[in-house]
């Protein structure tokens, strides 16, 4: 009789997926029966060990979803390398308010400052924490951009890329773009102004910005949308991957 009460107990966490329950359910109800669990406790456990798992799995799925070129953690980073301004206001993003409330981060600065690093870390807090994150670099959004235009599909795309809490958009500046790719880019992160956050990491300073956007109107709309209450870092300053170079040379002799 208790067979057949395992067989089906087995089925039904299965078709419900509740992986879980299916492989710890008979060690669940020794230990239940050991310790003279009542039913209340023995149903807490096993849903507090689903529940673990289900969060766990949340997280690493939002992770992958979100396309990071690489793992990178805020704690990882080398705080008394960064930039002054950086130093000072990492602490402050680290709670995540600038998603709340919708604002964007503007990391301009020359290269090799931290800058991705510095994104890549926000975001993958951002998605432990349960937010829906996307990172993409600047060309790559304005190739599927076109794409999307050329094949008809442009509205749910912009549906889709509205949706999510925290856009990293990586590498303004390092290409310029022609008028469609600079009207389709305008459009698109207008969308989310005022609603949703964007992370920008840029390498150019806004004085050049008319460098890779050809309509100087329009690059000014672009930096009066994206800067509204937004927090501009200044990443200006010395290579932290020049000097880990120059590190790694000097231990190589």
């Amino acid at each position: 009789m208790k067979e057949n009460i395992y067989t089906e107990i087995v089925k039904y966490t299965k078709e419900i997926k509740m992986p879980v329950t299916c492989r710890l359910f008979k060690d669940e109800i020794k230990d239940a029966e050991v310790a003279n669990k009542s039913y209340a406790e023995f149903l807490h456990s096993i849903l507090q060990k689903e529940y673990e798992l289900r969060r766990e799995n949340g997280k690493k799925n939002r992770i992958r979803i979100a396309n990071f070129p690489a793992k990178k953690y805020l704690e990882d980073l080398k705080v008394e390398c960064l930039p002054e301004d950086a130093r000072s206001r990492i602490a402050q993003f680290k709670n995540l308010d600038f998603i709340r409330s919708g604002q964007n981060i503007i990391l301009a600065g020359s290269p090799g400052t931290g800058k991705t690093h510095m994104a890549i870390g926000l975001g993958i807090k951002a998605c432990m924490a349960g937010y829906k994150v996307l990172f993409i670099t600047i060309p790559l959004l304005i190739n599927q951009l076109k794409e999307a235009r050329g094949q008809s599909i442009l509205r749910s795309f912009e549906l889709r890329f509205e949706k999510y809490d925290l856009v990293i958009a990586d590498e303004l500046g390092y290409i310029s773009f022609d008028k469609e790719g600079s009207e389709l880019l305008f459009t698109h992160l207008s969308l989310r102004a005022g609603r949703k956050s964007t992370i920008i990491t840029t390498n150019l300073s806004f004085d050049r910005w008319d460098e890779i956007f050809s309509d100087p109107v329009m690059t000014a709309a672009m930096i009066d949308r994206l800067t509204h209450k937004s927090y501009i870092v200044n990443m200006n300053g010395p290579s932290y991957r020049v000097k880990e170079t120059k590190e790694w040379m000097e231990k190589q002799n």
